[in-house]
């Protein structure tokens, strides 16, 4: 396949992978588009999963990966219109009854401590879905208390005493701090955009996968294209974060680059290598198979970094 082979390829998918290809890709408005998301293909279903209670799955996080939170982050993954009413009112449900005691996002009854990664999550998509700024002040709070010494974010740090940042915990942060911002949060913003800058920093340092102390490979499933990401880091999961976020190139991205130019296969496109065990509400692709959304999100790192 040549390379309008791939955009006629991509364009054959849902209606979510369309509007991503016409905005990332092709640089073309396709009025109208956007709003089909939530009305047809993948965001009707997941949208149709929602129970009468207002949540998904069992409740907030239970089970994995049908709850309410990685549903609507799946529905924001998507470019659903954030103005949706049913999904605002879940999120605000979640901030009714799921802050912790230390003011972050806490699905635990017998954990008193929040959970960074969810917040970062949380904050991914309640940003999205443009919830008020002050109901998210102690998740901001609470956030920015986590922040590690070493630059990133750990969700073990204050349940189990980690001292080393995870890059699991880490783009998930980066991800909520990206989406806050670009929804013109103000509440400790500055020093929001400094802890991006380290944690970025904290990456990068691991030439997105490898130890910095012996410079093996962390987990060689970070190395597997996987979609959806949930909580797990991949090498394509973090470069699709530095392009959105206007990143220049780093010398110390090119080892994930060129891993990601490895996989693509022999029809120029992406496959899913990979898939997180778990409940599903139902499969967006097939594990071995060509992947539109990787195909959709390598092509646009690739064209971001020339």
């Amino acid at each position: 396949m040549d390379k309008q082979q791939i955009i006629n390829w991509l364009l054959e998918g849902d209606v979510a992978i369309q509007y991503q290809v016409h905005r990332d890709l092709l640089a073309s408005k396709k009025p109208g588009l956007r709003d089909r998301i939530a009305s047809e293909g993948w965001g009707a279903r997941f949208l149709s999963f929602r129970k009468r209670e207002g949540h998904w799955g069992r409740a907030f996080y239970q089970p994995k990966w049908i709850s309410s939170h990685y549903t609507i982050l799946d529905l924001k993954n998507l470019g659903i219109p954030p103005g949706h009413p049913d999904i605002i009112e879940s999120v605000l449900i979640i901030l009714r009854d799921h802050k912790g005691p230390d003011g972050g996002i806490d699905p635990s009854v017998t954990i008193k401590q929040s959970d960074v990664c969810i917040n970062g999550m949380f904050l991914n998509y309640a940003s999205y879905f443009k919830v008020e700024g002050k109901a998210l002040q102690s998740i901001v709070d609470n956030t920015i208390e986590q922040h590690m010494p070493d630059g990133g974010f750990n969700c073990r740090a204050n349940r189990q005493g980690a001292v080393h940042s995870s890059l699991h915990s880490t783009i998930s942060v980066l991800e909520g701090i990206q989406e806050y911002g670009a929804n013109n949060y103000a509440y400790r913003m500055a020093e929001f955009e400094q802890i991006a800058v380290e944690a970025r920093e904290f990456i990068l340092q691991h030439h997105l996968f490898r130890s910095d102390r012996t410079g093996e490979v962390v987990d060689k499933r970070m190395l597997m294209l996987s979609y959806p990401s949930r909580w797990r880091y991949d090498i394509l999961r973090a470069l699709d974060y530095f392009q959105c976020t206007g990143v220049d190139y780093d010398p110390r991205m090119q080892p994930a680059l060129d891993v990601l130019w490895k996989k693509r296969r022999k029809d120029n496109r992406w496959p899913v290598q990979a898939r997180h065990p778990g409940q599903s509400h139902f499969e967006m692709e097939k594990t071995g198979g060509p992947s539109r959304w990787n195909t959709l999100r390598s092509l646009r790192v690739l064209k971001y970094f020339g």
